[in-house]
């Protein structure tokens, strides 16, 4: 186990403890030696965690004392590192700001040796970066989809054919290329996939779906062994 999941460990254990617990029984848990122990006590008390005790006798939590709203291990942290940086590839430029806002507050809120798992830039996501559609707002379409809203679209299929389409959206599918629209078809009257670089115009139409979404998506994933299902 790695130091700062370890103190974050220790940390869960002598809060829920109802007595003093002693560094032998902290070490069993966490599989360390008892010498790691003592030396993560004092680490946690360098950073100002009202840790009080001493060898041979046990360490308690002082009462009052809570984590920050946002814990992780250094392996949850590294995944949500490259999870951002990935956001990064995409063509939705709002969950791109919103990535670079997700950073710093959780650099803010985390403890300094999980803020240095953030800060060591040794992670990366690498490859083509997608442009943003140039007739959609992504950010559009997923507030439709959390509305449950029907948007109306101008919308050119493969042999370069435009039509106009009224869609319930109910996903987005983000690949490296491009994102697609996954929605209830009024048109074709089935889920149909739209690839946004192929969407002229969107706009949000006044008329919604509620309450629709969650079945939309069942029918959409059961069809995920039908090739017929996913086409325009």
């Amino acid at each position: 186990m790695r130091k700062a999941s370890r103190l974050f460990e220790i940390i869960q254990i002598l809060r829920l403890a109802r007595g003093p617990m002693t560094a032998a029984v902290m070490a069993e848990k966490l599989e360390v030696t008892v010498r790691s122990i003592y030396r993560d006590i004092a680490a946690l008390q360098a950073m100002r965690v009202p840790i009080e005790g001493g060898r041979g006798i046990g360490y308690i939590m002082r009462p009052g004392f809570d984590l920050p709203p946002l814990m992780f291990s250094v392996e949850e942290m590294e995944a949500i590192v490259l999870s951002l940086a990935l956001l990064e590839r995409t063509g939705d430029y709002e969950l791109k700001q919103a990535a670079k806002s997700v950073n710093r507050k959780i650099a803010g809120a985390v403890p300094p040796p999980l803020r240095q798992a953030m800060e060591r830039k040794a992670i990366y996501a690498w490859g083509s970066v997608a442009q943003p559609p140039a007739g959609l707002d992504l950010g559009l379409v997923r507030r439709a989809i959390r509305d449950e809203r029907k948007l109306l679209l101008d919308y050119r299929d493969e042999l370069g054919r435009t039509t106009e389409r009224t869609i319930q959206p109910i996903a987005l599918i983000y690949y490296s290329q491009t994102a697609n629209i996954v929605a209830w078809c009024e048109l074709r009257q089935a889920i149909r996939n739209f690839r946004s670089d192929r969407v002229e115009h969107c706009e949000a139409t006044d008329t919604h779906f509620s309450g629709d979404g969650d079945r939309l998506r069942q029918l959409w994933t059961s069809g995920w062994l039908n090739p017929q299902a996913a086409g325009p």
